[in-house]
């Protein structure tokens, strides 16, 4: 088994044990952070850490009602221009917390006077050094170049950070189930995957959502492309229709994440789109009619609240790109060109 199963088959274990661990410390991190001063979140990161920071945009801006922007880390290095950050409270997300650029907006944050943040799997990392506060995620050592249990469990962070400050025992008992719905999800994706098998011949593909998944259709898109070297393309429902749907066709299989919620109408809508351009559907959700109508179907575990759903739909994706990779003859746990710890500056 490669290092890559192997820790995917550990998430459920690792997100136990980091809601079990930091559950109290979130609750002083969002007190000092989300400060009377603070009116924005700025959040920096790279990678899969930037699909992380894209479900914190969707996620805050519903429940906490709090504007969430993106830093750009080259105006803090290589233009030697950092803007003014105003009411800002900034976060660094970033697995290893080696990243100067990422470190180096944290910096300047704190040179402004702005609270910071650093979640990150290495509590003696640069960043976390940085930082006023650190969120440990408590993943565990990571072998595999691509990124599993950091990723589940940074998606576990941002959801702790809110409940918190929302100070919602309802989501917070629901949060604390997540561990045992992933670890069923896990186990029923891995009882199906041999699914995967009829596209071994497929080059490129999309994945299509909307709202709080669209950072995991990111999120599985680089999975698939860092295992097996298959150029799938992340879109919104939405954007889809503004010109991208011209990839989309015969030979090019588009997997669509539609779980319950406020999103599945208009996920029917873009199905129905992409059906019209002869691609492929593999659909992700726990809707019986919406995974009937697609040519591959891989169920969501039922009853997780949509707003958690991000902890599941991104299962199936890990293990496709697993499975794509195998078909593709790749060397999974080493992926061509790519190294664990990324330095960019």
């Amino acid at each position: 088994m490669s290092w890559v199963e192997a820790e995917l088959r550990e998430q459920p274990a690792a997100l136990e044990r980091f809601l079990a661990a930091e559950t109290a410390q979130a609750t002083e991190i969002v007190r000092g952070l989300v400060r009377d001063d603070v009116s924005y979140l700025l959040i920096v990161s790279r990678g899969s850490s930037s699909n992380v920071a894209r479900y914190l945009q969707y996620l805050f801006g519903t429940a906490n009602r709090l504007t969430v922007a993106f830093a750009t880390p080259s105006l803090y290095t290589v233009y030697e221009a950092p803007p003014k950050l105003g009411p800002a409270a900034v976060i660094g997300i970033s697995q290893s917390g080696a990243s100067p650029d990422v470190v180096a907006v944290l910096d300047e944050a704190k040179r402004q006077g702005r609270p910071t943040l650093a979640i990150t799997n290495n509590s003696r990392s640069p960043l976390a050094e940085t930082a006023d506060w650190v969120l440990p995620l408590h993943a565990g050592e990571e072998r595999a170049v691509a990124a599993t249990k950091t990723y589940l469990n940074s998606i576990a962070a941002v959801a702790l950070l809110s409940t918190v400050a929302l100070g919602d025992k309802e989501r917070l008992q629901a949060l604390r189930a997540a561990p045992f719905a992933v670890e069923k999800q896990i186990e029923s994706t891995l009882g199906v995957a041999g699914r995967f098998d009829r596209y071994t011949d497929v080059e490129s593909g999309s994945v299509v959502t909307r709202g709080v998944n669209y950072g995991t259709a990111y999120e599985i898109a680089l999975k698939i492309r860092e295992l097996s070297g298959a150029p799938f393309e992340a879109f919104s429902s939405a954007d889809l229709l503004h010109g991208p749907i011209a990839a989309v066709k015969r030979g090019r299989p588009a997997i669509v994440i539609a779980p319950s919620g406020r999103t599945l109408d208009s996920m029917r809508d873009a199905l129905e789109k992409i059906r019209e351009r002869g691609a492929e559907l593999i659909a992700i959700s726990d809707d019986k009619e919406f995974l009937a109508s697609a040519q591959t179907a891989f169920p969501l575990v039922p009853d997780l609240p949509e707003w958690l759903s991000p902890l599941l739909t991104v299962v199936p994706g890990q293990v496709a790109a697993v499975q794509l990779a195998k078909l593709r003859g790749a060397d999974i746990d080493s992926p061509i060109g790519l190294t664990k710890v990324t330095r960019t500056r």
